[in-house]
């Protein structure tokens, strides 16, 4: 075999300077300016660091030596803090240690693991559930390993960059439908080969606009095209539903769904995720889906919270109808007060600001005020928006006094409504 040789110096290749020039592979993050440019203007709202939570009552957070009102978390309910979740966690640690040292698939599967599986997948009426280390694992590995050359996935247009990197890792054909448009659904169906076998991928509450996917539209056409159905439930589990297992049940769909993904960073009050379907789907991802093969498993203690948090959400369904409740009044007085909120009836209230520079003076002036919201610029969305999330821990009182420091700060900085 020829071995082919390049000759080399002290600082590189020969003929390069090391670092010089637009050959760098750095250059392009020297290059990166968008957030000196905003702090610069007083108008950077990323990494806010915030510290621990003692003293602070429901729906606060501590930044500093201040306390906050928080409407940007997605602990929708309040379980992050409650004394058995942490508890289990806790125990967790000391029955089992800090962590597995080891993939599900060799030496990183716990007794805990299993059971908690068995768990989710009865909870989402399921034969069988896997766990992964983020949610967004959980999508990128789901949908790359089950999809292959031949095959097409027909995805929602506004879908979590979880999914759209699954789908991009995956050699399957893509089409995207226009969101939550079934004319334009129904037309990719209609152009996809007989032979084809296809997925469709959509979430059920839409992370950034808060609104539900048509599901049972989705179910209803994709059956003569024995098209098989994924569901993203990250912000619909624990605030939607009889049970709190996400919009297919409050649709009605849910044992229709071929395979359901939830986080446990939202109502799961820990951090993780996993997907739900037929055991044989479940047994073929875990040997196969590279992210979840070749990382470590999930610690004991966050699999321990998971356990607690499903445990409490099952028997305080109260918890949920309160959440719902509050946002709900939220939405119809930011719409009384002139405010354009993009429709639902879920946790996420939407407020839709046009100009980017509006979003970041007005996020700034409400955290100066004391409130903590998220901003949400485009292309996350496709309007930026002043990404309201409400939680159990809010109460009335709580956004009466969002509604009156947004209404005021708003006419404060002349922003249009």
């Amino acid at each position: 075999m020829e071995l082919r040789t390049m000759r080399v110096s002290t600082s590189g290749i020969t003929g390069k300077k090391k670092g010089s020039g637009s050959n760098d592979i750095f250059e392009k993050c020297r290059n990166f300016t968008r957030p000196s440019d905003l702090q610069s203007a007083g108008l950077y709202m990323y990494f806010e660091v915030f510290g621990d939570r003692d003293g602070c009552g429901p729906g606060e957070v501590r930044m500093g030596k201040r306390k906050v009102l928080m409407f940007g978390s997605n602990d929708y309910l309040d379980l992050i803090t409650h004394p058995k979740v942490k508890e289990a966690a806790a125990q967790a640690i000391r029955k089992y240690g800090s962590g597995c040292s080891g993939s599900r698939l060799l030496n990183g599967t716990l007794d805990v693991h299993i059971q908690l599986e068995s768990e989710l997948a009865d909870f989402v009426h399921k034969e069988a559930a896997l766990i992964f280390g983020t949610g967004f694992q959980a999508n990128y590995a789901t949908l790359s390993a089950l999809t292959e050359k031949g095959d097409v996935m027909i995805c929602d247009h506004n879908l979590h960059a979880s999914l759209v990197e699954g789908a991009l890792r995956s050699s399957a054909r893509t089409m995207r439908f226009r969101h939550n448009d079934l004319d334009h659904f129904e037309r990719c169906l209609e152009n996809c080969p007989q032979e084809d076998k296809i997925l469709i991928v959509s979430e059920g509450v839409f992370s950034m606009e808060g609104d539900i996917a048509d599901l049972r539209g989705i179910m209803k056409l994709a059956k003569p095209y024995g098209a098989r159905v994924y569901v993203d439930e990250a912000h619909g589990i624990g605030v939607l539903g009889p049970t709190g297992a996400g919009a297919a049940e409050h649709l009605g769909v849910l044992d229709d769904v071929d395979i359901v993904m939830g986080t446990f960073s939202k109502s799961l009050a820990s951090v993780g995720g996993f997907i739900a379907g037929e055991r044989a789907v479940v047994d073929y991802l875990k040997h196969t889906a590279r992210p979840f093969v070749f990382s470590a498993s999930l610690p004991a203690a966050s699999v321990a919270a998971v356990g607690a948090a499903l445990e409490i959400m099952r028997k305080e369904p109260q918890r949920r109808e309160h959440l719902l409740r509050v946002a709900q009044f939220l939405r119809e007085e930011l719409r009384a007060r002139g405010f354009n909120v993009l429709p639902g009836e879920t946790a996420i209230v939407p407020v839709v600001i046009q100009e980017e520079i509006d979003l970041c003076r007005l996020c700034k002036r409400l955290l100066e005020e004391g409130i903590y919201i998220n901003p949400v610029l485009r292309p996350a969305a496709a309007q930026n928006l002043l990404r309201i999330s409400c939680t159990a821990a809010h109460t009335e009182a709580q956004v009466e006094r969002l509604l009156d420091t947004l209404e005021r700060v708003s006419s404060e900085l002349g922003i249009p409504r």
